[in-house]
């Protein structure tokens, strides 16, 4: 294989558009912590990339007999990548991530990437394919939004409702991914469950609260409402009928629909210009989501 070859390969075991919905989690719960924006930022946010990126490798490491079979496209059944190779992409990136996130925060910030770390490394080996798999990514993603805090050195008790929406966002994705390839009764029910609960993830993004000023509660009730339009109706559609494409473009749409509701975080933490900006990637990241699937 050339190199460019190669690196068209490593894009595709990472899913490396997926990444934009990556940089809102460090933004909202940087910005919902009190916190301003400081130049740590971009490290805490290119950590947060190279552990996602690092999550997506390793996920089809451990998933690589089974793809085999259900997925033989993907670049290790398909042999453009071997296991090896993934193998040490995901450590290399874990430790990369780690070492972003230490120099973003200190010591401090070696905490929060080893428990996002641990998430990951744990969902993909242990817990993916048990009842405990929804939570255990729900909290990696929840716990993305903490490392934002604590890299702008604001108060984690203040982040949390941020990070518990976001984590219950992931894990509504996460139940309805399990019947991507052979949709089962379940993943009508899973659908249901996602529409009622993406419709108390945007009342929580969009619900008055003290101290936010008019301009950014519209907005936030804005962006909620464009989160809801993107991710319920593929939701309604597998409700009225699973199969595996349906079923595929909902996931692949609640993973966009990341960007509106960090956004709209974003702009009820004070933000609405750095909300729009954050929205305006949803497009992008829709369009090359085309091109290289994000689950």
């Amino acid at each position: 294989m050339t190199g460019r070859a190669r690196l068209g390969a490593a894009v595709r075991l990472v899913r490396a558009p997926a990444a934009l919905t990556v940089p809102g989690d460090v933004l909202a719960g940087m910005l919902s912590s009190g916190a301003r924006l400081r130049p740590r930022a971009a490290l805490a946010v290119a950590s947060s990339v190279c552990l996602y990126w690092a999550g997506m490798a390793l996920n089809d490491w451990a998933d690589r007999e089974i793809d085999a079979v259900e997925r033989p496209e993907r670049p290790i059944p398909s042999g453009t990548v071997s296991p090896g190779a993934a193998f040490a992409l995901a450590t290399g990136l874990t430790a990369t991530g780690i070492g972003l996130s230490a120099a973003a925060g200190g010591r401090r910030g070696l905490v929060p990437a080893a428990a996002l770390s641990t998430a990951i490394w744990s969902y993909d080996l242990l817990f993916k394919s048990t009842p405990a798999g929804p939570a255990v990514m729900g909290a990696a993603r929840g716990i993305d939004v903490l490392s934002g805090a604590v890299a702008g050195g604001g108060t984690l008790t203040s982040a949390l409702p941020s990070a518990g929406i976001v984590a219950l966002h992931t894990g509504l994705i996460t139940m309805l991914s399990r019947d991507e390839v052979t949709p089962g009764p379940g993943a009508a029910t899973a659908a249901a469950l996602g529409i009622g609960g993406s419709a108390g993830v945007a009342l929580a993004v969009a619900a008055p609260s003290p101290g936010v000023r008019c301009l950014d509660r519209s907005a936030s009730a804005s962006l909620a409402a464009a989160y809801l339009a993107s991710f319920v109706p593929p939701l309604a559609a597998v409700s009225r009928g699973p199969s595996a494409r349906r079923v595929q473009l909902a996931v692949g749409a609640g993973i966009h629909a990341l960007l509106p509701l960090q956004a709209g975080l974003v702009a009820r933490s004070g933000s609405p210009v750095l909300a729009l900006l954050i929205a305006a990637a949803h497009p992008l990241a829709r369009s090359l989501g085309r091109r290289i699937a994000p689950t």
